[in-house]
């Protein structure tokens, strides 16, 4: 009969819980276990792969009813692994849970440590707010300090040569996207925002046409969304040029990108300042709109296409302009 499971701990419960403990190395080798295994190790493997963080909540009994095994089959089972016991299993499986959560919990982190300290300070929240201001001014600087103007020459016109030029970003990395992409579109032949509307799926659709004659900007920042990752490797896997804006070399965009873009993201209490990353992104735009032959007349269309909606009374006048007023007719 199956046992009440020991209820677990708010703080683990994260949906991204059962694959971070995968690729980890226990988990590897528990995934090795399951593919070359046998007989009663094969479903105990199954199962702590299936449900990591309830394994580690659970007593030895608790964990025997529900794999239909015995305390002594799973004392063995640990054994087989390494550890010399069930205990010494599930603090190992405790820790490479804490380990491959950590990126996930880090804005909780600190702004655990932030309360605490306005704690210490008698409760003056101004400490705090000045290290903010002081680390994305810090960030400002390092991102302008290591831009390479000629690098960004070279990124303006491998831009201008691509047929279409993909901007992507999940989370709020998706509202600078569609900023770069705003920006692009006079310039370009045609610029496309991945993540507009949709979710992954239809982000994947827009892309599933990317190719060697193409170009993908990939931007994602601490807590890196999985699937920026994802779709950034679809693209370098069609052949296409991939550039990276991202928080540094460590960042897993990296190893699908051919040219980078750093934009130093720290900040005491947000899990990313994205200060920098704009930054970054007026000056790419920047370079793009001095670069190529034609970028004066396409200004020109640009200012001609939007100048009737601009608004432009001046001060002392009545406030009426002499654009007629749309009226909405019900009915």
């Amino acid at each position: 009969m199956t046992t009440q499971p020991t209820p677990v701990p708010a703080a683990f419960t994260s949906p991204n819980a059962d694959t971070a403990f995968a690729q980890s190395a226990l988990g590897l080798q528990l995934r090795k276990v399951l593919n070359e295994g046998r007989g009663s190790n094969v479903a105990i493997a199954d199962f702590l792969l299936r449900n990591p963080v309830r394994a580690t909540a659970w007593g030895i009994e608790e964990l025997a009813a529900n794999t239909e095994t015995s305390t002594a089959t799973l004392s063995r089972f640990a054994r087989t692994l390494g550890f010399n016991g069930f205990a010494a299993l599930r603090s190992g499986m405790a820790d490479a849970l804490q380990n491959a959560l950590q990126p996930a919990f880090q804005p909780v982190n600190k702004l655990r440590d932030a309360l605490q300290r306005k704690g210490e300070t008698g409760g003056s929240n101004h400490p705090i707010i000045t290290e903010s201001l002081e680390a994305s001014l810090a960030n400002l600087q390092a991102a302008a300090a290591g831009l390479n103007p000629a690098l960004l020459v070279s990124t303006a016109h491998k831009i201008l040569a691509a047929e279409t030029v993909y901007t992507l970003g999940f989370g709020i990395s998706a509202h600078l996207s569609a900023m770069l992409a705003l920006d692009l579109q006079p310039f370009c032949r045609q610029a496309i925002n991945v993540v507009e509307f949709g979710g992954t799926e239809v982000a994947a659709g827009r892309l599933m046409n990317i190719g060697p004659k193409d170009l993908l900007i990939s931007i994602s920042f601490p807590r890196y969304a999985s699937d920026a990752v994802m779709l950034t490797r679809y693209a370098r896997d069609r052949c296409a040029h991939v550039i990276s804006l991202t928080d540094s070399m460590a960042s897993p965009l990296t190893a699908w990108s051919h040219d980078v873009l750093i934009a130093p993201a720290n900040h005491p209490v947000l899990s990313s300042s994205y200060s920098a990353a704009l930054l970054i992104i007026e000056a790419l735009v920047t370079s793009l709109m001095v670069s190529g032959d034609n970028q004066l007349a396409q200004a020109e269309k640009l200012t001609e296409a939007i100048s009737a909606y601009l608004y432009s009374d001046k001060p002392g006048t009545d406030g009426q302009s002499d654009r007629p007023v749309k009226r909405i007719v019900r009915g």
